[in-house]
């Protein structure tokens, strides 16, 4: 599947390390910018599959100016981060293939909307599905299967699953998957890693649970 392009639209903080985290672990590439620099980006040299863009009042008007550009490009989709506020008087755009998602939204529906758009159910590839045993992985759609019945992952769990399992037979310590999976501008302490752990073991059931090893005094392994 061929790696994907994103430009991605913030002027606030929060906002912006939310969706760092969840487009890092994806298969994109990503140009970010402001508001005030949306415009230029957008007729810079690129071709960008996906916009998501982040209104900071009267969604409706701002997101009808983005519309008039995407639709020179032609094949863009839009994601639009409204704030709450907004979202009573809000309307997607009609000419473009759009979604929306509220301002503080959870990085789990960030990444199930953001996918939706950009992997549109018949884009996976064989290499995109992994399979473990009674497992089953899909990386396009961020779906886990254990004897076909999917699993309740919450979008940190399904990200350090899938770190550990692309990356078999070797080590990785708490604060090496901090970085890796939850993102350097993460601020909480290691041990939300030994949590997270327990509990992707526990979704995976005891067969499946016993290839994610703890190296005692080192970090966490998982063995093909």
């Amino acid at each position: 599947m061929a790696r994907k392009h994103v430009l991605f639209i913030a002027d606030s903080l929060d906002n912006a390390h939310r969706f760092q985290r969840v487009l890092s672990s994806m298969d994109v590439d990503v140009v970010a910018g402001s508001s005030f620099q949306f415009k230029k980006l957008m007729h810079a040299d690129h071709d960008f599959d996906l916009v998501i863009f982040e209104c900071s009042e009267d969604a409706t008007v701002q997101v009808q100016e983005v519309e008039k550009a995407l639709l020179e490009d032609g094949h863009t989709a839009l994601l639009v981060v409204v704030p709450l506020d907004d979202l009573a008087s809000f309307r997607l755009p009609v000419q473009v293939r759009s979604d929306f998602i509220v301002s503080g939204a959870s990085a789990e529906e960030c990444s199930v909307r953001i996918s939706s758009l950009l992997w549109p159910g018949n884009e996976t590839s064989a290499d995109d599905v992994i399979i473990i045993d009674a497992m089953t992985i899909n990386l396009a759609t961020y779906q886990v299967y254990v004897s076909g019945k999917p699993l309740d992952f919450t979008y940190l769990e399904y990200a350090l699953l899938a770190f550990l399992v692309t990356h078999p037979g070797r080590t990785y310590s708490r604060d090496a998957l901090l970085r890796r999976v939850w993102g350097f501008d993460y601020y909480g302490g290691s041990r939300t890693v030994d949590v997270h752990v327990r509990r992707v073991r526990a979704k995976l059931g005891p067969e499946l649970a016993q290839r994610l090893q703890t190296v005692r005094g080192v970090g966490y392994l998982w063995v093909l």
